[in-house]
């Protein structure tokens, strides 16, 4: 993903910050917990489409 596009992304939930997760292909929101998939290079800004994060992923540093 291009950083220039991470930079300009918020969650649309909190409007924080989001941190990219090249392995799982993710955009993680700390804030509220959630991640938001990116499909075919497209991140998915829904929150109906986002994941809950697991209490190891809110714990772990990034």
């Amino acid at each position: 993903m291009d950083k220039k596009l991470l930079a300009l992304l918020a969650c649309p939930v909190c409007r924080g910050e989001l941190k990219l997760d090249k392995e799982r292909q993710e955009l993680i929101c700390r804030a509220d917990g959630m991640a938001f998939p990116i499909r075919d290079g497209i991140p998915v800004m829904l929150a109906t489409e986002a994941r809950t994060l697991t209490s190891d992923e809110r714990l772990a540093k990034s």
